[in-house]
């Protein structure tokens, strides 16, 4: 049975016909009673349920350590091969930070290596010609 639409009503919802308590239609929305749950649809409230990209993660580090590595790296090859082993090992361990994520400054780390074993090598080239050139002119006798 269908009703006359009403003029005022421009939705077409149906009136009850006699006064009093109505039940909804049986495919219609239900408030939910004590304990009950609100049916599940739409948008979730913000701060709740899904997770967004970049929420939870910690930020990255700075590339304090590839610095400091390639410092020591270039301090080692003036001063002492040992601090260029110090530059190397920090180097090594800022890469594989940066590499998983974890910090920034990857290129810096792995010049800071490279530098690192170039000063090694040069210390070792530098010892071999002073103690070469001195022993063949008589220094060490």
């Amino acid at each position: 049975m269908t009703y006359p639409q009403d003029p005022n009503d421009p939705y077409g919802q149906q009136q009850p016909q006699s006064g009093g308590f109505q039940q909804p239609p049986s495919g219609g929305y239900q408030q939910p009673g004590y304990g009950q749950q609100y049916p599940s649809g739409g948008y979730p409230q913000p701060g709740y349920g899904q997770q967004y990209p970049g929420m939870g993660m910690q930020p990255k580090e700075g590339p304090g350590l590839a610095v400091g590595a390639l410092i020591c790296s270039i301090a080692g090859i003036f001063l002492c091969f040992l601090i260029s082993v110090a530059g190397i090992i920090m180097g090594h361990i800022a890469y594989n930070k940066a590499k998983a994520g974890q910090a920034e400054g990857q290129g810096l780390a792995m010049a800071a290596f490279i530098v690192g074993y170039a000063a090694i090598a040069l210390n070792i080239l530098g010892f071999i010609l002073f103690f070469g050139v001195g022993a063949a002119n008589g220094l060490f006798r």
